[in-house]
C-alpha cells in the first residue's frame, strides 16, 4: 500500500497553481490520482468512466486508418481509450500545461510512461484553441492536415470555461473552423460536465451534418449516487 497522501509535484502555471497528488482511499481500498488547479480538482481518477466513453463514442462506427487530435491530457484516460481501438493510425494529444505532458512522461501517473512510447502517438505541449483559431491547423508541423476525429475534453462545459479566451471556440465561427479540419465523414466530439445545453446543440446543427448529445451514467462513489456527463458528437457530411 502506497503512502496515505503523497504531492508528487506542485507547479506554478500561466493558469495557477498546478498539483499532482497521489492518496490511498482506505474506502474503496485503492490509490487515486487527483489533479487541482488552484482551489479546483481538475480530475480524479475516481471519475474515469466518461473519459473513456468519450473515445469510444467518437470512434464508433468510423472505419480506419484513422488519425486522430485529442485536445487535453489530463490523467491519459482519453488518449489511451483512443489508442485501444485497432483502426487508430496515429493520435495527436495536445495540452497547455507542459508539466503534464511531463508527469505522463516521467511515469508519475499509471500508464503515462506506455502512452508517451506509443509510435503512433504524440504529446504537443500547446494552447489547443489557439491551433484551432489559427492558419497553423491542429498538427504544428502540418498546417493543411486533416483528422477522422477531434475529440476535446479540456473546459468544463461550453459555458463553464477554464479561461474567457476559449469562448471563440463553442461559437459559430470557431465551429466552421472546427469542422473545416476534418475529413468527410469526421467526427467532432466533446466532454461536457453539465446536462445537454438546447443552444450548444443548436449551433452544432448549423455547422455539421449530422449531431447527437449523449448522456453518459456513472456511479459517484463519494456521494453513493449516480452521476452524469454529456458527450456531444457532430459528424459532417460524408
Amino acid at each position: 500500500m502506497s503512502a496515505r497522501f503523497q504531492e508528487l509535484d506542485w507547479r506554478r502555471t500561466p493558469l495557477g497553481e498546478l498539483v499532482l497528488r497521489r492518496r490511498w482511499d482506505p474506502m474503496f481500498d485503492r490509490e487515486v490520482h487527483e489533479i487541482k488547479l488552484n482551489d479546483e480538482f481538475l480530475m480524479s481518477s475516481l471519475f474515469t468512466v466518461s473519459e473513456v466513453e468519450l473515445a469510444r463514442l467518437a470512434l464508433a462506427g468510423l472505419a480506419g486508418p484513422l488519425d486522430v487530435v485529442v485536445g487535453g491530457l489530463g490523467l491519459g484516460y482519453t488518449a489511451r481509450t483512443v489508442l485501444e481501438n485497432p483502426d487508430v493510425r496515429s493520435v495527436l494529444v495536445v495540452d497547455a500545461l507542459g508539466e503534464v505532458i511531463e508527469w505522463h512522461r516521467q511515469g508519475l501517473l499509471p500508464g503515462g510512461r506506455e502512452l508517451a512510447a506509443d509510435p503512433r502517438c504524440r504529446l504537443v505541449h500547446d494552447d489547443f484553441f489557439a491551433l484551432a483559431r489559427s492558419d497553423r491547423g491542429l498538427d504544428p508541423t502540418e498546417p493543411d492536415r486533416l483528422f477522422h476525429a477531434i475529440v476535446v475534453d479540456i473546459d468544463h462545459s461550453p459555458r463553464h470555461l477554464l479561461h474567457p479566451d476559449n469562448a471563440d471556440f463553442y461559437e459559430p465561427e470557431g465551429l466552421r473552423r472546427l469542422a473545416a479540419r476534418l475529413h468527410p465523414g469526421g467526427v467532432f466530439a466533446l466532454w461536457s460536465n453539465e446536462p445537454p445545453d438546447d443552444a450548444y446543440t443548436a449551433a452544432l446543427t448549423d455547422r455539421f451534418a449530422r449531431v447527437d448529445a449523449e448522456v453518459v451514467r456513472f456511479h459517484n462513489p463519494l456521494q453513493d449516487r449516480d452521476a452524469t456527463a454529456t458527450v456531444y458528437l457532430a459528424w459532417t457530411a460524408g
